[in-house]
């Protein structure tokens, strides 16, 4: 495995590790950083001397290819049938209106592997327009992300999130519950950005969008807002964290309602990963959906599905396996590693 730390975040790649914090001040001190927030847990920010648009020469070791019958998931499809279903006795209860239920997949890794062969892999048979490398040997952090999912973005003052709600293999498979799904999402976030927007300024850029992916089409919104005078990065995660998207409306009641029905933690997945430049305030910060990481010889990743009234549980299950099966035909394959 190499050794080396390196990111490749928001399309450029940074190089000679400066500082690790867990600290959200850090963020308001200047740098470029790449930032791993996971669902629960300390998020890491690293700051890079160095980042450029070409990745850095003999930087990835070699992947040897995960057995595609070898993955273990945290749920059978009789437990996540299950699941569904106390999802929607919560929803008749009117405790929530939609909730998103995840299951972990994880499997074993060859001694050696690294995680950046894999992202490797990944931008040539999955890509994606929130590809993120985020590989820390030192803090065992081991990140390979091919989001489609903008969390955040900013530009100056000005902040957009991206959520996706829908899913299918084509735009006729998208149905009236995905559209109402995503609207309800929109609602959130429209809600979840007025708490560090300027009065008035949060507008739906774009709604129920269709966007195409490597072997998926989503439905996708946008809503942008202008950030207040003085709102600080942690003010901003504390607004909208975790995405509206992979938790559920209401956020508060779905987070307990996940906190109840899932039986593995999410770790890194549902959380965020990207780049944030302090100097020339500019971020991008995807949904870390379609996302690997590695800890202790093991490689885990996330899939699973948002959970309405209108739901069918055995539908359901199925769009957990279609976001998996491509990412798992990936995982499999071979990467020799750059020469030395």
């Amino acid at each position: 495995m190499r050794s080396e730390p390196v990111a490749h975040v928001g399309g450029l790649w940074g190089t000679g590790l400066i500082e690790i914090s867990s600290d959200w001040q850090r963020l308001e001190a200047g740098g470029t950083w790449a930032v791993v927030i996971p669902f629960s847990g300390t998020p890491t920010f690293a700051r890079f001397e160095k980042w450029s648009a070409k990745p850095p020469e003999g930087g990835v070791g070699m992947w040897s290819g995960v057995d595609p019958g070898s993955w273990n998931s945290s749920a059978t499809r009789s437990d996540y049938l299950d699941q569904v279903g106390r999802a929607q006795s919560a929803i008749e209860r009117g405790d929530v209106y939609q909730v998103n239920i995840c299951r972990m997949l994880t499997a074993a890794v060859s001694e050696g592997d690294d995680i950046a062969a894999l992202h490797r892999l990944l931008l040539d048979h999955n890509p994606a327009p929130y590809s993120a490398l985020v590989r820390l040997p030192e803090q065992g952090l081991h990140v390979a992300c091919a989001s489609p999912e903008l969390f955040i973005r900013r530009e100056g003052a000005r902040i957009t999130s991206g959520p996706i709600k829908g899913t299918g293999v084509l735009a006729a498979d998208l149905l009236d519950k995905d559209r109402a799904e995503n609207v309800m999402i929109v609602d959130l976030v429209r809600n979840d950005l007025s708490r560090v927007a300027e009065v008035g300024s949060v507008e739906v850029s774009g709604l129920l969008e269709t966007e195409q992916h490597p072997g998926l089409v989503h439905l996708v919104s946008y809503i942008s807002a202008r950030l207040r005078t003085g709102v600080t990065w942690a003010d901003v995660m504390d607004a909208t964290f975790p995405p509206g998207s992979i938790a559920g409306a209401p956020k508060s009641s779905a987070l307990h309602i996940i906190d109840q029905l899932e039986n593995a933690p999410r770790d890194i997945y549902c959380g965020a990963i990207g780049l944030v430049d302090v100097d020339q305030q500019v971020a991008s910060l995807a949904v870390a959906i379609r996302t690997f990481w590695m800890s202790n010889g093991l490689v885990h990743f996330g899939t699973g599905a948002g959970i309405t009234w209108g739901s069918d549980a055995e539908a359901e299950w199925r769009e957990t396996e279609l976001k998996a099966a491509h990412l798992c035909d990936v995982a499999a394959m071979v990467w020799q590693g750059d020469p030395s």
